[in-house]
């Protein structure tokens, strides 16, 4: 879930003046972003990390190297074809990266005092990332193309021009603005909680495991397999919840504030 990589923004413009995308467009596949990014890489890590005679028993270090390289090479493909950087791909890369920077300097020791060192480390990396994507959101609030609107106010679901016209003619163009700027620190919010979530998962899996046993390098890696699957799950839902009470709290105020119905406010489907 999502540090240096989240400045890789997409370029599209977001702005509310911005051209309705098309509805031909190519969209991204969710299911397929889940499937990489996430039951893949768990079911290496939690199947391959043993060493054995199996044919999916690669190791830890075969395992650790294909849960992560799958993902990271799922996210190359998708800038090749995409042509653009898209922010949650970065994302995804940056995690990856910064996964295996961590495991190779836990794995190239064997002193019980580094391995130690697993909880806290996962977990900052894991906080960290969802503070500084959610830091976005701010520093780019008074930018042309806010971040709010790519991911909340986007002009594939809100009418911005028809918003644009009322607000103008009843004079409540500031009111709008601080409308806004208060949905996106709520949004800044979640973030926080997710960091929060994110540190609690990975000291709660990883807090007992045991530095001085021999197969410490597989129970890593297992894991951080359960850390990923139960992310989308504990930290998933609740940000999906506050997601939807951001959406509902945006659009009575629109309607507030513009005297439009929701189908009004909406683009047309």
């Amino acid at each position: 879930m999502a540090g240096l990589f989240y400045t890789a923004m997409s370029e599209e413009n977001t702005s509310p003046d911005a051209p309705v995308a098309k509805p031909g467009a190519q969209q991204d596949n969710p299911l397929a972003d889940i499937i990489v990014n996430v039951l893949l890489p768990v079911m290496i890590l939690s199947k391959c990390s043993k060493a054995g005679e199996e044919w999916y028993q690669l190791g830890p270090y075969v395992a650790i190297t294909l849960a992560l390289a799958i993902p990271l090479i799922y996210g190359i493909w998708h800038f090749i074809q995409k042509k653009k950087v898209n922010l949650f791909s970065a994302v995804g890369i940056g995690n990856v990266l910064l996964t295996g920077l961590i495991t190779i300097y836990l794995f190239s020791s064997d002193d019980p005092g580094t391995r130690k060192l697993a909880p806290y480390l996962f977990g900052i990396k894991e906080a960290v990332q969802p503070l500084i994507l959610g830091s976005l959101f701010l520093l780019t609030h008074k930018r042309k193309s806010p971040l709010f609107n790519a991911f909340i106010y986007n002009d594939g679901v809100f009418d911005h021009s028809r918003i644009q016209r009322a607000l103008k003619k009843n004079d409540k163009v500031p009111e709008h603005k601080e409308l806004l700027w208060k949905s996106t620190l709520l949004f800044f919010g979640s973030f926080c909680l997710s960091a929060i979530l994110n540190l609690g998962l990975a000291y709660y899996f990883m807090h007992d495991l045991n530095p001085h046993a021999e197969n410490w390098r597989e129970l890593y890696n297992e894991d951080v397999g359960r850390i990923t699957g139960w992310g989308y799950l504990v930290i998933g839902v609740p940000l999906l919840i506050i997601g939807g009470f951001i959406l509902f709290r945006l659009i009575k105020g629109l309607k507030e504030l513009t005297g439009l119905e929701t189908e009004k406010i909406l683009q047309a489907r």
